[in-house]
């Protein structure tokens, strides 16, 4: 759809930014920002648009897209193209992966590329790695308290290791998978610093309260992620003599969407990822991205607009990398991160599928299939274009995923099912 508004932008950065000259940029990459644009730029409208800023961070965000695309290799963009050639490379069935924490498996970055022949023994040419980003020792939530976005943690090696690593994937045909992590920051992460030693500019990347009055009008709605070990949603930040929020645990500061610097600065991080190689990006906890007061807090439309934004930046710049979006949620909900209504199969590529995992392990404690085949209507609703990732085990804790209806289906009482 033609916005006058848009139009206006883009003719003046390409009149006064020689950033913006076309020399260098390739005929596919222009196709690709002429076919998406009005679609981000609506997408950014919905969420941003209200803001007297909206403008301003909108032609930031042009230029993080177009540094994006500029800064990726010659070898990526290749692959780029290899990718497109046979419709989404994600889709095919001669993709096998393994799930690995590096310390665990072998050491270091560098220790497992001796290794790699192993997973090529084993038919695995697919490798998601635990989180290796800095994190705090005590306060890492399994990796997932991010400290620094762009450096890997010193037990585990160096960004130039992942890099190598990556190019020695790459050689042999096989993927990567990294995480990153939308919704929180670590306390100990540049930001969360800046924010906590009063500069306003870093408070706004944050929920910060002077008082109790907004947390406690929040909590009334917002379930516990950990109630035993992290009850509540807010902590007490000393230094700064505010409340901030803090879904899972004390130590994760909760990233604030509403601002959009905070989306521009965390799609600057997602293109990082890209341009090291990775070819899926797990997006952790995506369901909790945007917070609206009265409400819980989780699997909000604006989250699934932030998604599909972000689909559409990365689809531009770096559309060999395709986005899974991590919802362990009931299959009715999962099937919403793959998009819905005009953005059905344009938004998250790939999803756990979870229901699936729990029914494996429900089969082989009943040694009977008939769940899991009650089940499978739901989980065929799946657009096409976008695909499951369907596994047996992962870091998370293994739940009876699958709702009631599904064993009643299969003819059992879900209570006594369920006990069993």
């Amino acid at each position: 759809m033609y916005q006058a508004q848009m139009h206006r932008l883009l003719t003046e950065k390409f009149k006064e930014n020689s950033y913006y000259h076309l020399d260098g940029l390739d005929g596919a990459f222009l196709f690709r920002f002429s076919a998406n644009i009005s679609t981000i730029y609506e997408l950014y409208h919905q969420i941003y648009g209200h803001r007297s800023d909206s403008d301003v961070v909108f032609s930031s965000l042009l230029d993080i897209i177009f540094q994006a695309y500029k800064s990726r290799s010659e070898v990526l963009k290749k692959l780029d193209h290899h990718k497109s050639l046979d419709g989404p490379w994600y889709l095919s069935n001669q993709i096998a992966g393994m799930s690995l924490y590096i310390d665990r498996f072998c050491g270091t970055i560098k220790d497992l590329e001796s290794h790699l022949s192993y997973f090529e023994e084993l038919g695995i040419n697919f490798l998601h790695l635990m989180p290796v980003m800095q994190s705090p020792e005590g306060e890492s939530d399994g990796g997932y308290a991010v400290s620094d976005f762009r450096n890997v943690d010193p037990r585990f090696g160096t960004i130039d290791d992942l890099r190598s690593l990556d190019d020695k994937l790459k050689s042999k045909g096989m993927y990567l998978m990294l995480d990153i992590v939308l919704n929180h920051t670590s306390h100990h992460h540049e930001w969360a610093q800046k924010a906590s030693s009063g500069d306003k500019h870093y408070q706004d990347f944050f929920y910060m309260y002077d008082d109790r009055h907004m947390p406690d009008i929040m909590e009334r709605t917002m379930p516990d992620i950990f109630p035993d070990s992290s009850p509540g949603s807010f902590t007490y930040d000393k230094a700064s003599g505010k409340w901030v929020m803090t879904v899972f645990n004390d130590y994760q500061w909760d990233l604030n969407y509403t601002n959009p610097v905070v989306f521009a600065e965390m799609l600057d991080n997602i293109f990082f990822y890209a341009n090291l190689g990775v070819d899926i990006l797990r997006i952790d906890a995506p369901a909790f991205i945007w917070k609206e007061v009265g409400t819980t807090c989780q699997n909000l439309p604006q989250a699934h607009t932030l998604l599909q934004l972000i689909k559409h930046c990365v689809q531009v710049a770096t559309p060999g990398m395709a986005l899974l979006g991590e919802a362990i949620v009931a299959p009715k909900e999962i099937m919403k991160y793959f998009g819905t209504g005009r953005y059905k199969g344009r938004e998250c590529d790939v999803a756990y599928n979870a229901t699936h995992m729990a029914l494996q392990w429900d089969a082989l404690a009943t040694g009977d299939v008939r769940v899991m085949l009650a089940a499978q209507n739901d989980i065929l609703q799946k657009p096409y274009g976008a695909t499951w990732i369907t596994y047996t085990r992962c870091h998370d804790d293994i739940g009876l995923g699958y709702e009631d209806i599904m064993i009643q289906l299969a003819g059992f009482n879900p209570y006594e099912h369920r006990t069993f």
